[in-house]
Order: structure tokens, then sequence, then C-alpha cells
């Protein structure tokens, strides 16, 4: 038996994330242990969660991940800990079909309880039918209580603790508008560095929580018999592979469980394109997203590495790239205000930031036989590229062709999509894959 439960909210930027950090360190400071999750494929949150409770979150999600890998994850994860923590992603029925893979589906999956981060600065009383409708749309998913955002009067918070006396959920509290506690924007060129300096404002937030939010309550209402999942999923064989995989402010966007699937074929070490002089000894390299387009003069300037680079993939060295990889990889990077600097040259496009796109959503790509699943989520834009080699064809969650590209030079590949490798032996299949013969 022990507090778990999954924190999610009506809509995004309700609090979740807020409320989430601020709880972290409130349990950290009383000396229990937690273990974090994100639901979905974020790569910042989880790295937040690391700063607010001394563990780095762990990524859930049921579009990358089957039901057996969710739950074998969620038990191994958090089998050892005093309290688990879940952090929600968007709205609560927020799938990439209706609510298929939503939070509530995951909360569903693991019989978690939820907490229902509400902003509630315009709202008063009228969060009733609102709450209502939560707690009636679904009747597998258990809402255990509440917590109010943006509430800074005692007054204020006596009209939502009856819309939910009235509704039948437990009012746990709320937290005031903290100023001077805003978390900078967590996916548009914050880098490692940067999130260190979070650490004073996480904990005024977990200050702020112990003042305002019934934490005791909290934690007995959520507490619940853990449940043992074994994990029969197909492992990657092992192998003698020595696998580099870059790891700097630049390059930082990988799944822990993507770094345990390498560790299966064999011996990992890590390396950094903007410090090093050259690539370590490897028969795979693994270049994850990040931050390039922050780093492009200091990525550039180091010729040797991009030359070491270059090589590898040139004697046909296995290289697999994804999003800032894939940006690292071509011939130059254009930063935001316009100048273009060289990069590796292994293919030959360019990527911009200078006029930025969003680009968002979950893919699945068919190489041959595989089947490879990840999500996209970059603001540059590529051209250049109509000449170079593609493989493969791209959907989004709801099976319509998308336009994203899977790049091969030789034995190296590129793509925007940051992919769950993870799954099911994937490993030793995109390296098979790898070794066959040009046609």
């Amino acid at each position: 038996m022990k507090p778990q439960f999954i924190i999610a909210a009506p809509t995004s930027n309700s609090g979740k994330t807020t409320v989430t950090l601020g709880l972290l360190r409130a349990l950290k400071n009383r000396g229990l242990s937690t273990q974090p999750f994100k639901v979905g494929p974020d790569y910042i949150d989880p790295k937040f969660h690391g700063i607010a409770s001394g563990v780095e979150g762990i990524n859930l999600d049921l579009f990358m991940m089957d039901e057996l890998d969710i739950r074998s994850t969620y038990s191994s994860y958090s089998h050892e800990t005093e309290v688990v923590v879940v952090e929600g992603v968007m709205g609560l029925f927020d799938g990439a079909k209706r609510s298929e893979k939503s939070t509530a589906e995951l909360a569903k999956l693991l019989e978690l309880p939820i907490i229902f981060v509400v902003d509630a600065k315009s709202v008063a009383y009228s969060v009733a039918p609102l709450l209502y409708g939560f707690k009636n749309f679904d009747k597998e998913s258990k809402i255990a209580g509440v917590i109010f955002n943006r509430v800074n009067t005692k007054s204020h918070y006596k009209f939502l603790e009856e819309a939910c006396e009235d509704v039948g959920i437990p009012a746990l509290g709320h937290l005031p508008f903290l100023e001077d506690c805003k978390i900078e924007s967590r996916h548009l060129g914050l880098s490692l560095d940067k999130i260190e300096e979070n650490d004073t404002i996480i904990e005024k937030i977990a200050q702020a929580i112990e003042q305002n939010i019934h934490v005791d309550q909290l934690l007995k209402s959520t507490t619940i018999k853990s449940r043992e999942y074994s994990n029969t999923k197909t492992q990657n064989s092992p192998q003698d592979h020595t696998v580099a995989i870059a790891k700097d402010e630049a390059f930082n966007f990988s799944y822990i469980q993507t770094v345990n699937a390498f560790k299966q074929i064999g011996k990992i070490i890590f390396f950094s394109p903007l410090n090093d002089a050259s690539l370590p000894e490897a028969d795979i390299v693994y270049l994850p997203g990040g931050y390039p387009e922050y780093f492009t003069k200091d990525l550039s300037t180091n010729q040797s590495m991009l030359q070491s680079i270059k090589s590898f993939a040139d004697a046909g060295g296995k290289i697999i790239a994804e999003c800032g990889g894939l940006m690292y990889l071509g011939k130059s990077i254009i930063d935001k205000e316009g100048n273009e600097v060289t990069m590796v040259n292994v293919f030959d496009y360019t990527t911009s930031m200078a006029n930025m796109k969003l680009t968002l959503g979950y893919r699945k790509t068919h190489i041959d036989d595989l089947e490879l699943l990840g999500h996209e989520f970059h603001y540059s834009t590529l051209s250049g590229e109509k000449n170079i080699n593609k493989v493969g064809k791209s959907f989004s969650a709801r099976g319509k062709e998308v336009d994203t590209s899977f790049f091969k030079y030789k034995n190296t590949i590129a793509s925007y999509t940051h992919y769950y490798w993870a799954k099911d032996g994937l490993l030793n299949k995109i390296i098979n894959y790898l070794n066959k013969p040009e046609k």
C-alpha cells in the first residue's frame, strides 16, 4: 500500500506541472522518496521532475508503448519508492483520437486515482458543472480530489469548496497566484543549464503547497495497493556492440527506456559533440534530439568532431539520428537571425530556424517489415532534400500519411521523429535492417 496518483486537469495550462513540481519537492522535503512519471512523449517535464525530487521522471505513452510495457515499466520503477506521482498531459480526456491514449485511459489501465487541478482564476461556484461533467463523463475514471490553482482569497476558495461539496469531490486546497514562480517555456530553447535555475522557484511552490493544500489528506485518499506486473516483452538479444550516445547541452532528449535498451545490446559510452574532439570508438552512434540550433557556432567550430562523424558515416558506420541529430547531420543550420553555419554534411539538406513553424504529432513509420513508433515536435524547417535517399512512409496517429522524411545514407538513418527504441527487440531489428546490402 502506498500513495500513487495521476495529476490531471480539464485543459492544458491549468497548473498540472506547477502542482506536480511543488508536490514532488514538498514530499522530498518531508523525507519521502518519490518516483515521478510523465504521461505522453514529453522530454522536458521529466527533467523538471528530477530537479524537484532528485529522480528523473519516466515517460508512459500509450501510443508508443503497449499496455504490457506501460504496466511493467510503472511497476519496476515504482516498486521501491514510497510515493508515486504521475503528471498527466493536456486535458484529462484529450487523446490521439477522442480519448484514446489519453491521461484518463492511462489512469484506468494502471487503476490510479486522479488529483484534478483546476485553474480557478476566473470562476467561482460555476466550477460545479465542470467538476460534475468530468466526474460523470466516464465513471471508471476516479477523481480523488481537486486542487484549485490561482486562488488568492479565502472567500473565493469558499465558493469552490461549496461546489466540490455539492458535486461530491473532496476539495484538497488551493494555490495562490505566485507571480515570481513562473516556470519558463519548457519546449522552445530551454537548455539543461536553464532548467537548474528553476530550483528556487520549485522550492517556493513547495512552501505554498504546504501552506495551502491538505497534503496529508491527499496522500491518505490516494493510498492504494500496488499491483506487480512482470515484464515478458521481447528483449534485445545481448551483443558486443559499443554504442556512443551524444549527451550534452545540445543533445539531451532521449528516453530512459531507450538508453536501457541500448545497454541490452552492449556497452554505452556518452560523448559530447560540443566539447569532445572526436567520436569515441564505437559500432553504433545515437544522436538524439535537443537544441543544436542554440549551439550552432560551437558545433560548427568543432571541426574535428564534424569530420570524425562524417568519416564514420562514409565508412559505413551505423548512425541513428533524430530531430536535433537530423539537423546536425545536415549540410548546415540557419539560426533565428538568419546566420548559416556548416554542420556534418552527411546529408545535403539545410535546416532553418529563420521562419519557425511548429510541427508536432505522433508518427508511425513503416520501413520494409519494420514499424517504428514515435513523435515529432520541432520548429525548424528543412530544405534541399529533394535528391536525398528516403525510405519508408510515415503516418499520423489517425493513419493519415505525412511528409515526415526518413533519410538513409549507407548505414546512417535520420528523421525528425523521436522514436521509442525500447519496443520489443526493436534495436536488434533496426541493426539487422542497417546490415542489409543496398538494393
